[in-house]
């Protein structure tokens, strides 16, 4: 079972397209899956599920529908943020949250209150995120701990930059899924997808229901993890925690 699993939500657009609707029609109906995502997680014992909402590219779609968006994220936050606490789900907004009106912000910070102490499950939600952008603004951190004198060039690291990312304080994704049929990741966790196992859905978004969460996680399950090692020193890393444990 992986412990952390992103999920690219696509596929909502077509989705509605298909049944002669507009887009948004579909935005609506797939807030509808990430519930049953979100239960899923809780079920199956999944520690951190982080969804893919809004790209930071997003903003270049028909103003009606970016619009429509922003109204659906902040009437979901509003409906649903009581039912996730309720269901101890601790809930965090990964994104350049500033280019979203003050309203929604506090919105954000109301929520993220909330639910800061829960335990069950760690829900991110990626709104107005980009992969690059998140690389950059860590980067932005390191150069002005430099630039104070609080850290010398020298000292920055793979492991220094990785603290300045989303979600630096949990486990990398072991799984991303893509629905909708696209084998592309978007702009979405450039770094801390670096050894995630990726899963290719034909299924759009608001039709993503548990039996095709479990086949991607049964899938999962039979992928070697190597992580840039053979499957030889997998073997005998497992063999000599056994013997480990055993003693």
């Amino acid at each position: 079972m992986p412990r952390h699993v992103a999920i690219i939500m696509d596929g909502n657009g077509r989705w509605a397209q298909l049944r002669g609707k507009q887009r948004t029609y579909g935005h609506k109906a797939g807030a509808e899956a990430v519930r049953s995502a979100v239960a899923f997680c809780r079920k199956r014992g999944i520690e951190a599920l982080t969804l893919f909402a809004f790209s930071s590219e997003n903003w270049k779609r028909p103003e009606q529908e970016v619009s429509l968006l922003m109204e659906l994220f902040f009437t979901v936050l509003k409906r649903e943020v009581k039912k996730l606490h309720k269901h101890n789900v601790r809930l965090r907004i990964i994104g350049d949250v500033s280019g979203f009106s003050a309203g929604l912000q506090q919105r954000i910070v109301e929520a993220e209150q909330l639910t800061a102490n829960n335990t069950a499950l760690q829900l991110n939600i990626a709104a107005n995120y980009g992969g690059r952008w998140d690389i950059s603004q860590a980067a932005r951190q390191l150069a002005e701990r430099v630039a104070a004198g609080a850290m010398r060039s020298e000292e920055i690291t793979e492991d220094t930059l990785a603290q300045c990312l989303q979600l630096a304080d949990q486990p990398a994704p072991d799984l991303l899924i893509r629905t909708g049929g696209e084998h592309r990741i978007s702009n979405f966790l450039l770094w801390q997808l670096a050894y995630a196992e990726f899963y290719f859905s034909q299924v759009l978004w608001p039709d993503f229901d548990d039996r095709e969460f479990a086949a991607a996680i049964a899938d999962f399950s039979c992928r070697e993890r190597r992580f840039g090692l053979t499957s030889e020193q997998i073997q005998q890393a497992i063999l000599d925690t056994d013997v480990t444990a055993e003693e």
